[in-house]
């Protein structure tokens, strides 16, 4: 599959079966956010993978009772070991290292033929608390990863013409 496709194909998966992630395609996906790009090549996310079915359900409660997280066979909780870099754009690394790899995670994961949600609304106390993390890491995101059990039709996005602006703030391109 090219990326354009994956892109295209992506969906927030809120239902999963019960078929177990195969670890070869789990380990893809990992390699996937293992491999992508980070400010100054730090390199400081960390991801935990949980498939315990009793962890996944603390985890959905810690996810404001999100059923479908502890439904997927595995959650993935993307976290940042160092959250005081901040680039000379003045923005804070951690984040948008984690985010892109967690892209990159879903990317993959819709290749291998399995869904995704990003989960940014969470307890992260709770999070830590259930997986053992230390005080001073964050956890950026929660990845439930599974087959999916229904796809969602795609959700409506602005037009190229409404996000995209040419040489300056405010203006469009004229054709």
């Amino acid at each position: 599959m090219d990326v354009n496709k994956a892109i295209l194909s992506r969906r927030s998966i809120r239902a999963y079966d019960s078929r177990e992630v195969e670890e070869e395609k789990l380990v893809r996906v990992l390699e996937s956010g293992r491999l992508s790009p980070s400010a100054g090549n730090r390199q400081e996310r960390r991801f935990v993978v949980i498939r315990d079915a009793r962890k996944r359900q603390l985890l959905s409660e810690a996810a404001r009772n999100q059923k479908f997280v502890a439904e997927a066979p595995v959650v993935i909780a993307a976290c940042s070991v160092e959250t005081e870099y901040i680039m000379s754009c003045g923005q804070l690394a951690y984040p948008i290292d984690t985010a892109i790899a967690v892209d990159h995670m879903t990317l993959v994961a819709v290749e291998e033929g399995l869904g995704t949600c990003w989960i940014g609304a969470f307890d992260e106390k709770k999070v830590k608390e259930i997986l053992d993390i230390p005080d001073d890491v964050r956890v950026v995101a929660l990845l439930p990863l599974g087959y999916p059990s229904a796809i969602p039709r795609p959700t409506p996005r602005k037009s190229h013409d409404e996000i995209v602006m040419w040489e300056k703030w405010g203006h469009q391109r004229i054709a």
